[in-house]
């Protein structure tokens, strides 16, 4: 897969790594009671559970990291092709390859040790099948005393008579979520759930987790996309169908962050979805997010993706003579003023 893309220019190297910078900046920032270098969070499933890459992603300046998921058993996920450059952006159907839970706790452990020197908080993340299961799930990865959980809700119902993704209903979701509670709270780990873009109310089911408990909201998964080849009139994918990410739910992704944070105001959320440059992650925090999530941009510019992003955040801050995120954070939601149009009717012309 090739790690570069010519629309992304490198950028210069980070102002925060220079002693003599002009513009001296502390980028972090506070998720939960963490306190996190940067407000970059690497996503799940991008750099897997590999200790090393993990690790990278933290030198390079993620404020935390998330581990890929993993769910109850082995899986070895679905055959190749599993991902492609549409263009617009990638799809991907990898099927959630992963060790299982069991074996994914030493990784875990191991990940945590590696991180916890640097200051950066370690993500575990999880799938599973009946809501009890993900409870079980979340039991066993806890044994590695990741600093939070995130629980992928975009799996199908099993006990739903048309299999809809408990991340599409309410009561699933708030099933699900007070399981994953249950299970981890004499330990005192936090509580992400990751929310999807394809239901009728994003802020209804934000709601819903919130009220069983979640303490954090990851805001959003990939949106499901079908691309086919038209020599041959087959799906390009060996699963037919698959997840977008990348630029082109940027907008898809700005919209559900700010719905979300307009229904839950206090609650962290960290915005994922086609954050690609400094920009994009400036205007996810303008969205309402409160930590940004990157993914794919991995892929388009490279392993120094996460470097690159923040140096450009701060640059972007520095030209527009602001001192912290904060001072951009939310801002969508704060009361526009527009001109005061005429309350009479208009003069007819003589």
């Amino acid at each position: 897969m090739n790690m570069t893309n010519q629309h992304y220019p490198t950028a210069p190297a980070s102002p925060l790594s220079s002693a003599s910078s002009p513009n001296p900046f502390n980028p972090r920032s506070t998720f939960l009671h963490f306190f996190l270098p940067t407000p970059l969070i690497l996503a799940s499933g991008i750099w897997g559970t590999t200790v090393s890459l993990l690790e990278r992603a933290a030198q390079s300046g993620c404020g935390a990291v998330t581990a890929k998921s993993c769910g109850p058993t082995p899986r070895a996920g679905h055959v190749n092709p599993t991902c492609l450059d549409w263009g617009h952006g990638l799809l991907n159907a990898i099927g959630l390859a992963n060790p299982g839970a069991s074996a994914e706790v030493e990784l875990l452990h191991q990940a945590k040790q590696r991180l916890a020197p640097l200051g950066v908080p370690l993500i575990a993340s999880i799938f599973a099948g009946p809501p009890a299961e993900f409870g079980e799930v979340a039991r066993t990865v806890a044994q590695a005393h990741p600093d939070m959980i995130e629980v992928n809700i975009s799996c199908p119902n099993v006990h739903s008579e048309f299999g809809e993704p408990y991340a599409g209903d309410p009561d699933a979701a708030a099933e699900v979520t007070g399981q994953v509670k249950d299970a981890v709270a004499a330990l005192g780990i936090p509580v992400i759930v990751k929310l999807a873009p394809n239901v009728s109310s994003i802020g209804r089911i934000a709601r819903a987790v919130v009220a069983a408990g979640a303490d954090a909201l990851c805001v959003i998964n990939t949106m499901p996309g079908l691309l086919i080849d038209a020599e041959s009139g087959q799906a390009i994918l060996a699963n037919r169908s698959g997840g977008i990410s990348g630029p082109a739910i940027k907008p898809i992704a700005l919209k559900c962050v700010y719905d979300v944070r307009r229904a839950c105001p206090q609650i962290p959320i960290i915005g994922t979805g086609g954050i690609t440059t400094g920009v994009d992650a400036i205007e996810m925090l303008m969205a309402g997010a409160t930590a940004v999530g990157v993914g794919s941009a991995v892929y388009y510019r490279g392993p120094d993706a996460i470097a690159t992003i923040l140096a450009e955040m701060v640059t972007w801050l520095a030209d527009h003579h602001l001192v912290d995120f904060d001072a951009v954070r939310g801002s969508v939601h704060r009361e526009r003023i527009y001109a005061t149009a005429p309350t009479g009717p208009p003069i007819p012309s003589v």
